[in-house]
């Protein structure tokens, strides 16, 4: 398992929540273990008492992200660094169940999990892969949707870094959006010169006519 793929964990706990819409997808034990994937053994281990530590974990690893989006990639880097020091993680090389074309283990690096509670080993896992991501490809690699009122948090693969959205439903609610206030504004542009056209013809006598 490669560290890119753990930054996936922390999109996926940021996203449970849309602050503009009032709206907490964490209610359950069942959707924590949903985060982990139904194979992870830290899943099992999830309680009650996780809810609550899963909440907090979040809002700061949205403060991450939202740190990022605004071009403050220092306040970004602290917030991240202060999760790495408080949920340390064990990595180790690993190559089970992958092979390769000679028979060899793929060697990658895997987060092995030694991890007092669920929330302790999930957010350890989001704080390696965020710090993975960012400092392989860059702060300016983790954003916000910039759909109102969507707020998800997204990690930029494209190739010019030109992503701005969360999926492409709401880039194309937010282009829809934008070409339906550009032709308000024309409209309400227009629409004075018609007035005045019109009035300037009213007023003109017979005799200028």
């Amino acid at each position: 398992m490669e560290l890119a793929y753990y930054s996936d964990y922390a999109v996926r706990l940021v996203n449970t929540e849309e602050p503009a819409r009032g709206k907490d997808g964490l209610t359950s034990v069942e959707v924590i273990r949903d985060l982990f994937g139904g194979a992870s053994q830290m899943a099992r281990r999830v309680t009650e008492a996780d809810l609550g530590r899963f909440r907090s974990i979040r809002a700061r690893l949205r403060a991450v992200f939202a740190a990022a989006d605004e071009g403050d990639q220092t306040g970004a880097v602290d917030l991240l660094n202060s999760l790495l020091l408080e949920f340390p993680v064990s990595p180790q090389i690993s190559g089970h169940e992958t092979l390769d074309e000679n028979g060899l283990p793929r060697w990658h690096m895997h987060l092995a999990d030694h991890s007092s509670n669920a929330t302790a080993g999930y957010a350890a896992i989001c704080a390696m892969g965020l710090a993975f991501h960012l400092t392989e490809f860059g702060a300016d690699r983790l954003g916000l949707c910039q759909a109102p009122p969507c707020r998800n948090a997204y990690l930029d693969t494209s190739t010019n870094r030109s992503r701005r959205y969360c999926s492409d439903r709401c880039a194309t609610r937010a282009n829809v959006a934008a070409y339906r206030a550009r032709k308000r504004l024309e409209a309400e542009r227009a629409e004075p010169t018609g007035r005045t056209a019109e009035n300037s013809q009213e007023a003109t006598t017979p005799a200028d006519r």
